[in-house]
């Protein structure tokens, strides 16, 4: 075609990226015969005049169809010399070392969470506990260098991290790791990854922790910095020496930080009742909860360091009373706004509930549910706990570590006066669990470390909060009172005195006898490793009577408000006892009390002894008296004399409050030696069980049953029954709705779940209506893996 101009690119060429040497191009003009010959530019005819070699002329001829053409390649470039070894890694250290991404290695299954016992805890969070090391990869942009690069993690937690107090820690990149520092090592290196082994403190702060890495050059340019975007918590650590929270027996921190289910035991001490409660501390949502409460308290982040001020707090925040904490206190029996205390069974449900609510103080507890809820915070946390239970507690409201009963002249009990007693405002009640936790206590003289006592049931203000502890247990047993904190409350709650006084005519009161015995029975706590009741009397107090224990009550008292109360010792030689047989009277049918009375002199003794019963709160707060009556006692020298005393099912049917709990008063005068006989006991009417049976293989996976089976004990229908059902690993918790239950009839409940976990587990159950409490089960599920 006339004119065409073809464009040609040599085939070596093709696909070469931008930037590549130019192809070889051929342009050619073509011209059909007879075509007129195009007239030369001005330009070329210039060009040509001025550089004739290049532009020779051509032999005419008439097959001449254009000028002839030169295919001409461009020079070959020269060779680019390929950089040395030694250039590469120059060029590679001129790069500005900066962190592409950190692995914390926070797999439930992995090495960290395995090593620091942090395993049972759900999800995927790095969770660690001090003193300890953990490991994190960390990946660069490219390979570190030492001679060249310097690399230190920080961490922080709290609003305002502060280097001076703990909360801000920079941690530093060291050959070697030594203990009780906050320090890192690289123990890997594999191309741009690097893995590091980081250790610290056993007084480091607990809670959670931001992490960032920060990277530069040692020529000091700008440093670059890495946030992770997870967070690490840490955690108390019992397994660490240094850690004052460390606890040598290996049985013991199974049981005291990693068992999620323990007994909490009630009744009296001659009637002992036991529940199961799920503590649940690794259960989902429980570890952020226990951290949400710390966030919610007044004590700064650098104070988390120091478990006396951790369980402080936590003795003040599980409560309500005065800083919205997590448990609303009712001993009013009047539930119908919340959850009857006697009902649960879990801190689980609570505690998330909380959380859930943004601080939202949840209804109703009591002093089970109190110390239930803080053993769950508390093992959670790291620290080693225990629900603790003792029988014939006393509540000492005026500091003169006495329980002081009074009377009128005619030895009548004087009610709006014995108020020495329960929670807010009351005397000796039948039973009180608190808690006891684990520590080293360097704030104390040398000897008053390991079981400490606290109790987050709202009873008595401690420095201006309801709160109390933590007291050393070993303080109280000697009577040392005057250590902190708190220690003269429990130790008046133990092993305080019971006096008795009554009023004289112009209205001033005389001491007429004391007890030594009263107060502090059957303190118990579940067994380490073992479902049973341990007694750990021993432990708050020498042997009743001994001289060892009258020491420790005479010291104590020096410290109080009546330091002159045991100077005037009484005589005695008659004595009195009340004695419950077998396991004591049974809901529904008559309550039958022995009253044993013994001569101890060679003389013989008349006197009138004064009885009343009254129903009772756990707490010790009277309803009400339900039967006086007065019995005539005549003893020749040396003799006993067993009365008996009953009270009918007709008389008490329609009385009993929460515990069914009733408390029997006596008292008397020796006719021939003015000898005054008081005794106070208190007992409760025993409630059936409910019976929990297993259907089926348990395993992982697979459906099975449990039939649950209850008897109503009383001749009388029960109005609204409600079963609570849970089982950790087993099945959520959950309300079944079961109406009215006839007089004596029975009942029987089928619940099918899928067990989610292998391994021992516990369903508990539990009753709630308003004319029975303290109705519950448990069953023992043994779940396989498939």
């Amino acid at each position: 075609m006339p004119g065409e101009r073809l464009t040609v690119r040599s085939p070596a060429d093709i696909g070469r990226f931008p930037g590549a040497a130019p192809p070889t191009r051929v342009e050619l003009t073509i011209h059909k015969e007879g075509e007129k010959k195009p007239e030369e530019g001005g330009c070329r005819r210039w060009f040509k005049k001025m550089c004739p070699c290049c532009f020779k002329k051509q032999a005419s001829s008439s097959r001449d169809i254009t000028d002839r053409v030169e295919l001409v390649k461009p020079p070959t470039p020269a060779p680019i010399p390929k950089p040395s070894e030694k250039e590469e890694m120059k060029e590679m250290e001129e790069l500005k070392l900066s962190v592409a991404s950190v692995d914390l290695l926070s797999s439930k299954t992995g090495q960290n969470r395995r090593e620091h016992h942090t395993d049972l805890f759900h999800g995927e969070d790095l969770i660690i506990r001090r003193g300890q090391t953990f490991q994190i990869e960390v990946e660069l942009n490219r390979p570190f260098n030492s001679d060249t690069n310097k690399l230190h993690i920080e961490l922080k937690t709290g609003g305002l991290p502060l280097v001076s107090k703990g909360t801000h820690v920079i941690i530093p990149l060291v050959d070697t790791l030594e203990d009780e520092r906050w320090e890192s090592k690289i123990v890997e290196q594999t191309n741009s990854k690097i893995k590091l082994s980081v250790n610290s403190p056993a007084s480091a702060v607990v809670g959670l922790y931001g992490l960032s890495v920060i990277t530069c050059s040692l020529k000091g340019d700008n440093p670059s910095t890495y946030n992770s975007p997870k967070n690490i918590v840490m955690l108390f650590n019992p397994w660490c020496e240094e850690d004052t929270v460390f606890l040598e027996d290996k049985d013991e921190r199974k049981e005291y930080v990693l068992n999620e289910t323990g007994r909490i035991y009630y009744g009296t001490e001659k009637q002992i009742g036991a529940r199961t409660w799920n503590f649940g501390q690794f259960h989902e949502g429980i570890l952020e909860a226990c951290l949400f409460i710390l966030e919610k308290s007044d004590m700064p982040p650098s104070g988390r360091g120091d478990p006396v001020n951790v369980v402080r707090v936590v003795s003040a925040l599980i409560n309500a009373q005065d800083d919205l904490g997590v448990l609303v206190g009712n001993w009013t029996g009047d539930y119908s706004n919340g959850v009857s205390p006697a009902a649960w069974s879990t801190s689980v449900e609570i505690l998330r509930k909380y959380h859930s609510s943004y601080g939202t103080p949840v209804c109703y507890g009591q002093c089970w549910v109190f110390s239930g809820v803080t053993t769950t915070v508390l093992r959670c946390l790291g620290i080693p706990a225990r629900s603790v239970t003792n029988f014939q507690s006393a509540h000492d409201t005026d500091v003169s570590l006495t329980t002081d009963v009074y009377f009128d002249e005619k030895l009548e009990p004087l009610d709006y006066l014995n108020n020495d007693s329960v929670c807010f405002h009351l005397g000796c009640r039948n039973f009180h669990v608190w808690n006891d936790c684990w520590m080293a206590r360097p704030d104390l003289p040398a000897g008053y470390g390991g079981w400490q006592a606290i109790d987050s049931t709202p009873q008595e203000t401690s420095q201006g909060t309801f709160r109390c502890g933590p007291a050393s247990v070993s303080a109280i047993r000697s009577g040392q009172v005057y250590l902190k904190h708190d220690t003269p409350f429990v130790f008046a709650e133990v092993n305080s005195d019971k006096i008795y006084w009554q009023r004289n005519l112009d209205g001033t009161f005389n001491q007429i006898h004391s007890e030594k015995k009263a107060v502090g029975h059957c303190i118990s706590t579940k067994a380490v490793g073992s479902d049973e009741r341990a007694d750990i009397t021993h432990l708050y107090k020498h042997q009743e009577g001994s001289e060892e224990e009258r020491i420790a009550v005479e010291t104590a008292s020096r410290h109080g408000s009546k330091p002159d109360m045991y100077s005037s010792p009484s005589a005695e030689d008659v004595s009195m006892e009340v004695r419950i047989d077998g396991e004591g009277p049974r809901m529904g049918a008559d309550a039958q009390l022995s009253i044993v009375v013994k001569n101890l002199s060679s003389e013989p003794r008349q006197a009138i002894l004064h009885s009343q019963v009254a129903v009772m709160y756990y707490t010790g707060v009277l309803k009400g008296t339900i039967k006086k009556e007065q019995m005539p006692v005549e003893l020749q020298p040396n003799e006993e004399k067993t009365l008996e005393w009953v009270l009918t099912y007709q008389q008490y049917q329609n009385q009993l409050v929460d515990q069914a709990a009733l408390m029997l008063t006596l008292s008397g005068r020796v006719n021939e030696t003015k000898q005054v006989l008081a005794n106070q006991t208190t007992f409760r009417m025993r409630t059936p069980d409910l019976v929990i049976t297993p259907l089926g293989e348990a395993v992982v996976g697979k459906e099975m049953a449990a039939k649950i089976t209850f008897t109503n004990p009383l001749p009388r229908t029960l109005k609204d029954v409600v079963f609570r059902v849970e089982g950790l690993g087993l099945q959520k918790g959950h309300v079944v709705v079961v109406g009215d239950v006839g007089g004596l009839a029975t009942v029987t409940l089928t619940e099918h779940f899928i067990p989610s976990q292998p391994g021992p587990k516990k369903l508990v159950a539990s009753l709630d209506c308003k004319q029975l409490t303290q109705v519950h089960g448990v069953a023992n599920i043994v779940v396989i893996d498939q």
